[in-house]
């Protein structure tokens, strides 16, 4: 990799993490101001009518994706990332262990098995005639297109059980389903949850 684009993606994740002087805070906080309008606490709203998954739905917020205790700035700021320059020759191991880091970023068990509902954009990883069955969920808008892609533990990868037709890159929708811990490396990113969704509904925020 060219030590220069090396050094321009280090800062170009530095700036997703900075947003909203995200650096001076923890991560639930920066969560909730990428994604304001999709932060129901955990029993905020009850499943919609019809819904026929077994079980209790809970509905999530990202912030509930990370397990307690996590702090990926603690790494981030131990690779001292602002003191390199684009020509520093360290530029492209700092990003090597960066990506590492939030590739493997920790999940939350406490959630794995239960049928959830989250809201999020759409990062397709197909694009049939039929539809797409797969694709990421991601917590704010051009993740993973317009900027590095987040931790993995801010990554879910969606398995409808049948194509979902006039599905767009970054549309925002409600994706329903039992919540596992199966790891996804895609061309995307790399997903730490998977949801095999039984049901999938666009995004409408309530009136007040």
């Amino acid at each position: 990799m060219n030590k220069t684009l090396a050094a321009g993606l280090v800062w170009g994740i530095l700036g997703v993490w900075h947003a909203g002087q995200a650096w001076a805070q923890g991560v639930r906080e920066t969560a909730r101001e990428l994604v304001p309008q999709i932060q129901p606490a955990l029993s905020a709203e009850a499943p919609p009518k019809g819904a026929s998954l077994p079980g209790p739905v809970r509905t999530l917020g990202w912030e509930q994706l990370i397990p307690a205790g996590w702090d990926p700035f603690k790494d981030l700021r131990a690779l001292n990332l602002e003191s390199l320059k684009d020509n520093d020759p360290k530029a492209e191991e700092a990003l090597r262990k960066m990506r590492k880091l939030w590739d493997d970023a920790p999940i939350n068990p406490v959630l794995l098995g239960q049928q959830v509902r989250l809201p999020g954009y759409v990062v397709p990883l197909e694009d049939l005639p039929e539809g797409m069955k797969e694709f990421l969920l991601v917590p704010y808008f051009g993740a993973c297109i317009h900027s590095p892609p987040p931790p993995a533990n801010q990554i879910v990868h969606v398995v409808l059980d049948k194509p979902a037709k006039r599905l767009r890159m970054m549309d925002m929708v409600w994706v329903t389903g039992p919540m596992s811990a199966t790891k996804t490396d895609s061309h995307m990113g790399v997903a730490g949850y998977r949801i095999e969704a039984r049901q999938l509904a666009p995004y409408t925020e309530k009136k007040r």
